[in-house]
């Protein structure tokens, strides 16, 4: 499935929780954030926010870029309006390979690891009103709206469920509307997404060292699978279609 035709905006990134703290001198973060510029050239603006995290990223304006950020101990790269899945798939494939030599990364120390695949649906309106009549109208939780007057004001769904016995690889589905009751009140809607996550975590199995690569190509793979089969099918399109006839 070509995710960029389900919503506005598409995005893949992934996340790194490490249990020592990630390298923060001036030769290793700039020696290695030059390597990822010459990789990927259009990341170009380097910076270090107020909070202490280093940050490589292209022209967000542009509405299609990638970012690099290493916290103290989390490292996060993502591919916002990638061309194609893949194209994400293998940025972050090369950054992983690269990052136990560079930053010291190692399964060994790894806590977790998410691969998320996210989708903004544009909409200036009520958004919680959209995600309700989108997926709760054919539940019975739906007898909650059926009286005159009633209003959603905070309606944002987050489950999570474990794909294994051991728990060790869980799914979360997450929908943000950015929504609040004084919006909902005055009638005056900021113009903000409907954003839809969709995320895999792996957590280290016991007695194993993780693999960096492998682990992020299965979860990749389990995102791209559920994305496509019940993410985009069941949540995505009917939140676009509310949309459409709504406008």
């Amino acid at each position: 499935m070509d995710f960029s035709n389900s919503s506005d905006d598409f995005f893949v990134n992934i996340n790194v929780q490490t249990t020592m703290r990630l390298p923060s001198t001036r030769e290793t973060i700039l020696h290695f954030f030059e390597l990822v510029q010459k990789e990927f050239p259009t990341m170009s603006s380097f910076f270090r926010r107020e909070t202490g995290e280093y940050v490589l990223e292209g022209n967000r304006e542009s509405g299609n870029y990638q970012w690099v950020e290493i916290h103290n101990n989390r490292f996060c790269a993502g591919f916002f309006n990638p061309p194609d899945s893949n194209d994400a798939k293998h940025m972050h494939s090369w950054l992983l390979e690269r990052s136990p030599y560079y930053l010291g990364m190692s399964g060994l120390d790894v806590e977790a690891i998410d691969v998320l695949h996210g989708f903004n649906l544009d909409y200036t309106g009520n958004r919680d009103m959209v995600v309700a009549d989108a997926i709760l109208s054919e539940s019975p939780l739906s007898c909650f709206l059926s009286e005159p007057g009633i209003k959603p004001i905070e309606y944002e769904p987050n489950i999570v469920f474990s794909l294994d016995e051991e728990c060790c690889t869980q799914a979360r589905v997450a929908i943000e509307t950015r929504c609040n009751s004084y919006q909902v009140r005055t009638g005056q809607y900021e113009e903000e997404p409907i954003s839809v996550y969709f995320t895999i975590r792996g957590y280290p199995q016991q007695g194993k060292v993780m693999n960096l690569q492998e682990t992020f190509v299965r979860q990749f793979e389990l995102c791209e699978d559920f994305c496509s089969h019940q993410v985009v099918p069941q949540i995505v399109q009917p939140i676009a279609q509310v949309i459409a006839t709504a406008q």
